[in-house]
């Protein structure tokens, strides 16, 4: 019996299907908290449909979640730039310079994000 088996490499099978199915597999992986992963195949999506704000959102997130800060921050700065009220991408922003150890840069990120979500200090 000859069976022949194709087979492909980990960057086909990041980049396999059509975008809403890749998108399905990146939010599949990113659940599992297979954070590398999804942010292989979302790379490739958000480069397919750099104007969509959730992929660039969800890679953001996995960058973070993989300790890949500046990859982050750098995906967080397109949408703050495209979208000043995003406020959740200013969170993560915040957050991702906070975590760089980068505090002065970070507090008014976060102070603007909870101004655009409607969290106001208590006096």
């Amino acid at each position: 019996m000859d069976t022949t088996y194709e087979t492909t490499t980990g960057a086909e099978y990041y980049a396999h299907g059509t975008p809403s199915e890749r998108w399905e597999r990146a939010q599949l992986f990113f659940g599992a908290k297979e954070y590398a992963a999804a942010a292989r195949v979302l790379a490739g999506l958000v480069e397919e449909v750099p104007e969509q704000t959730g992929p660039r959102l969800l890679l953001a997130r996995a960058y973070y979640h993989s300790a890949q800060l500046r990859r982050a921050e750098a995906e967080l700065r397109t949408i703050v730039d495209r979208d000043p009220v995003e406020h959740y991408a200013r969170l993560m922003l915040g957050r991702t310079l906070e975590r760089q150890g980068r505090h002065e840069e970070a507090g008014p990120q976060l102070r603007l994000a909870a101004a655009l979500s409607g969290e106001f200090p208590q006096d």
